[in-house]
């Protein structure tokens, strides 16, 4: 078992017996989560901890969609359970890049990719491919597409 998943596990014991419902829910419907991936496909098998990591932050991002969603229909009470699992599974998840440090990144990879003959908008793709790899699980996706067609853009 990776040690990511036995640490999910071992925080749903304590949460358990310190009877934090909001906790226990969350962990559980994670830890459901993981177990879901590891069987679904042909052959069952053990996530390594980065993809555990993808499940969490997956889990997470259905949190804050939730608790959009949720605001906007007026159900407030919903909205701030959502978020608080979110802020929750975050704390499982590596600290997310600052707006500066993204964009330091996403600056680096336009040169690169300028300097292999892409050139402007239509560059999106050769620029991603050379951002997601260094931003993997510490910036959404959409706050990466954002940031690089921002500065593809001007």
């Amino acid at each position: 078992m990776t040690s990511l998943k036995s640490k999910l596990k071992e925080d749903l014991t304590a949460a358990i017996r310190a009877r934090d419902e909001l906790r226990s829910s969350t962990l559980r419907l994670t830890l459901t989560a993981i177990t879901k991936e590891e069987v679904g496909g042909k052959t069952a098998r053990e996530l390594s901890d980065d993809e555990v990591q993808k499940v969490i932050a997956k889990e997470a991002k259905k949190r804050r969609e939730a608790a959009e969603a949720f605001t906007q229909g007026g159900r407030t009470e919903s909205a701030e359970r959502e978020k608080a699992e979110g802020e929750l599974l975050d704390a499982y998840l590596p600290k997310q890049l600052t707006d500066d440090e993204l964009g330091a990144i996403v600056a680096q990879a336009v040169e690169e990719a300028k300097a292999a003959g892409a050139e402007g908008p239509r560059a999106m793709g050769a620029v991603m491919k050379i951002v997601n790899p260094k931003v993997a699980g510490r910036a959404d996706g959409g706050r990466v597409a954002a940031a690089v067609k921002q500065l593809l853009a001007g």
